[in-house]
């Protein structure tokens, strides 16, 4: 039993760990490629809010797909008049990776 109880522990050690690797990969690489210019986690910049961003899509089978296209070619309308521009400096993995973190914000 003992045993047992370690392997969960260690199961959920090693979880929690990826989720704060992801969170710092994905707020770095938000920082890096200049997300932040226009985001912030908490309040409307230029764009939204992440925790809006990840309150909206929350529980939306297709929001991941739909927000990496969004992140690489952009797009208009869904927050307002201002657009968002495509971003040709980020890659589908990164992408991706960002997408993930927004989605994670509470």
């Amino acid at each position: 039993m003992k045993r047992y109880v370690m392997m969960v522990g260690v199961a959920l050690a090693s979880a929690f760990a990826s989720q704060a690797a992801m969170a710092d990969a994905g707020l770095d690489l938000a920082k890096a490629k200049n997300c932040m210019t226009c985001h912030t986690v908490a309040t409307k910049v230029v764009g939204p809010a992440y925790k809006d961003v990840a309150a909206k899509y929350a529980g939306q089978k297709d929001a991941e797909a739909k927000l990496v296209t969004k992140v690489m070619k952009g797009g208009s309308g869904v927050w307002g008049a201002i657009p968002m521009p495509a971003n040709n400096q980020v890659s589908e993995a990164e992408a991706k990776t960002l997408v993930k973190w927004v989605l994670s914000q509470k």
